[in-house]
């Protein structure tokens, strides 16, 4: 069961984007908290805010209003190069689209965010977590050579292999045929149970948020029920 402290808190948190008609409010006065191991879904229809809501949790986006706090530190008022610092040391995120370095290895996209941190054992790990997503094989084959499957386990892999506190998935099986798509969940929840990480997931599949702690649905960017109590 998860803790009850929050890993993730929003409070009135905000998202304004200038647009080519002026401002446009893309989300507005989340309040939100994410309990520590808590499965989260984030549903609603195409243009909810979903997504944008992840990338504030995970400052990829920066809150126009409000506060957005992720282990006890406000993500609102810090530098690009201190946010980076926070994703690196403590998230792994997971697009959509697969975000892999295309002139790089397998092997090599999965280290990358290791050598970064300086761990010593950064090639070493990325193999290890090659194996856990099944693709020991592939570890020096390039994204260009592999499916469209085989490159979200790299992705997977990279995200998980800093041994993050929190994983962020964006609609991580949307370019996926369904049954590669259940796979990729399985290795994904397979990784949060592994390393006990927090996840938050966006996903239009009923089937996947089924599998979540709680689901929070949205529309036209604000929560569209009262977000309740974590599971």
């Amino acid at each position: 069961m998860p803790q009850t402290d929050p890993v993730i808190a929003l409070s009135g948190a905000a998202l304004t984007l200038d647009g080519n008609a002026g401002p446009v409010a893309i989300l507005r006065d989340i309040d939100l908290e994410v309990a520590r191991g808590e499965t989260l879904g984030l549903i609603g229809p195409s243009g909810s805010g979903k997504s944008s809501l992840l990338m504030l949790m995970g400052g990829l986006e920066r809150a126009s209003a409000g506060r957005v706090s992720v282990l006890g530190q406000d993500l609102t008022g810090l530098s690009e190069d201190a946010l980076a610092r926070v994703r690196r040391e403590h998230m792994g995120v997971v697009f959509q689209s697969f975000h892999l370095i295309p002139t790089m290895t397998a092997l090599e996209n999965v280290a990358t965010p290791l050598e970064l941190a300086g761990q010593p054992d950064a090639f070493a790990r990325a193999a290890e977590e090659l194996a856990q997503v099944g693709l020991a094989h592939r570890a020096d084959h390039y994204p260009s050579q592999m499916s469209g499957g085989e490159q979200q386990r790299v992705a997977l892999a990279r995200a998980a292999a800093p041994r993050p506190e929190i994983l962020l998935a964006d609609e991580p099986t949307g370019n996926l045929d369904e049954s590669t798509g259940a796979a990729i969940m399985d290795l994904l929840f397979g990784l949060r149970d592994r390393h006990g990480a927090t996840l938050v997931m966006v996903t239009h599949a009923p089937d996947l948020a089924a599998r979540c702690d709680r689901v929070v649905p949205l529309r036209d960017g604000r929560l569209a029920t009262p977000a309740g109590t974590p599971a």
